[in-house]
């Protein structure tokens, strides 16, 4: 599944300044595309003008269609999405929430059949959270509901991911296993775009990045084209140092001193 933007624009009211400028990408089929940048660049609003949640001037393109004539039902099958931040207020079990991703695939009142259970098996196990099952939601430490959400989007079993910083609170133990997934997941067929501020493990496991820097377009391209001193430093305003890491062999970005 491709999923492309053509010079997007977005404007929330009383903003005299675009939260997204001209931004264009194309994420291939099968790809692992990041995109980073300052807080306040634009990522959460590019995650949701790809979704169809906020109008824009420009153009998003799923698999060659116009976002808007998807119908939910039909987007929410092939479009696996985690935002930045959710709650939770009512009781709601872990696997509760995982088969939530199947609502999709069910008509009103339809109980789950043999093929939404496995799914939900599979989405807990790769996200570590079969022990957890029974547990409320509300009882669960903040990385433990950020991989329950992640599992409720590949219970959806989509064509495409688009994720939020999913490795928000999560332990280094963890959060591999999650960039390994998603990294796996890519190799695998399916589309996933990785909303981050984790320099280096975007550098790491994705194919391509896309920069943005106050609503524009800063960088694009492999991370070997993106990471680089003088562009980093220009957008993030802080000096540092780029270099390869000798075990993966992927730019490492070291923070320097103020001074």
């Amino acid at each position: 599944m491709r999923l492309r933007a053509e010079r997007v624009v977005v404007r929330y009211p009383g903003s005299s300044v675009p939260a997204l400028d001209d931004v264009s990408m194309d994420v291939p089929p099968g790809s692992l595309y990041a995109v980073l940048g300052p807080n306040g660049s634009g990522k959460s609003s590019l995650m949701r003008a790809l979704l169809g949640l906020r109008r824009i001037e420009g153009r998003v393109l799923i698999d060659e269609r116009p976002v808007g004539s998807w119908d939910r039902r039909e987007l929410a099958r092939a479009v696996g999405a985690v935002t930045q931040s959710e709650s939770i207020s009512f009781p709601l079990t872990t696997r509760e929430l995982v088969a939530m991703g199947r609502y999709p695939y069910l008509g009103p009142l339809e109980r789950e059949g043999e093929d939404d259970r496995a799914a939900i098996e599979r989405a807990l196990t790769a996200c570590d959270l079969v022990g957890l099952a029974g547990r409320d939601v509300t009882t669960l430490s903040g990385g433990e509901f950020q991989r329950a959400r992640l599992a409720r989007a590949l219970a959806q079993e989509p064509r495409a991911l688009v994720l939020d910083e999913p490795t928000a609170s999560l332990d280094v133990g963890h959060e591999m296993t999650i960039l390994e997934l998603l990294r796996s997941s890519a190799d695998s067929g399916m589309t996933v775009l990785l909303i981050t501020h984790g320099l280096d493990m975007a550098a790491r496991f994705a194919d391509r990045m896309l920069l943005l820097s106050r609503g524009r377009v800063a960088a694009e391209g492999s991370p070997a084209e993106v990471v680089r001193e003088e562009t980093l430093r220009a957008v993030y305003g802080w000096p540092l140092a780029v270099h390869q890491d000798p075990t993966t062999g992927a730019p490492r970005v070291t923070p320097l001193g103020s001074r």
